[in-house]
């Protein structure tokens, strides 16, 4: 048999083995959804390039931004003084501006990439940058840079596929605040 079948049947071989995993498989379909919007957030915990422990569950009753993003990323890249701009207008020092909380997940990075990232360019929000694939499964994350705000009730509201604006972000925050300040025992 010449060396071209053998790599030809190796490589069959491989996609019906990986075919059959993926079918076989318990998924979990209800998390892991490619529209979360309405849904309740998927898990985010897991340690941060500080060291700390950072659960998105522990910051129920708040606005959390979740952002998705690699160092390698030109968009996320672009993006990053956006969102540096978004948290400091929303770090809780003006009252006439909702609290937001906002924490990045690497995707497929490199730890020490990340903190080096975050020392250079600033953000003094959580970074969640070791063991983070499972996270991004749950979200439906295929590419960064990906962005989503949880409402205070801990449902996603929006979802920014892409590199984010503030000012962007600052309407989705005011809509969906409006949303929740209307909506039925002022709930979403």
């Amino acid at each position: 048999m010449s060396p071209i079948r053998i790599s030809a049947a190796a490589v069959g071989l491989v996609l019906t083995l990986l075919i059959v995993v993926f079918a076989t498989r318990d998924t979990g379909r209800d998390r892991l959804t490619t529209h979360l919007v309405g849904a309740v957030a998927p898990p985010v915990i897991g340690t941060t390039i500080d060291g700390d422990i950072w659960d998105l569950d522990d910051h129920r009753g708040r606005w959390v931004l979740v952002n998705f993003f690699a160092t390698t990323c030109v968009p996320c890249i672009e993006e990053h003084p956006e969102l540096v701009a978004f948290a400091e207008a929303h770090s809780g020092d003006d009252p006439d501006r909702p609290e937001v909380r906002v924490v990045s997940v690497a995707f497929d990075d490199r730890a020490s990439a990340v903190a080096a990232f975050f020392a250079q360019n600033g953000g003094g929000w959580p970074v969640l940058a070791a063991d983070t694939g499972r996270i991004a499964v749950d979200w439906g994350v295929v590419a960064v840079p990906e962005s989503y705000l949880v409402a205070p009730s801990g449902h996603v509201v929006a979802k920014v596929v892409g590199g984010v604006v503030r000012s962007d972000l600052e309407d989705l925050l005011d809509e969906a605040a409006s949303l929740l300040r209307g909506a039925p025992g002022g709930d979403l």
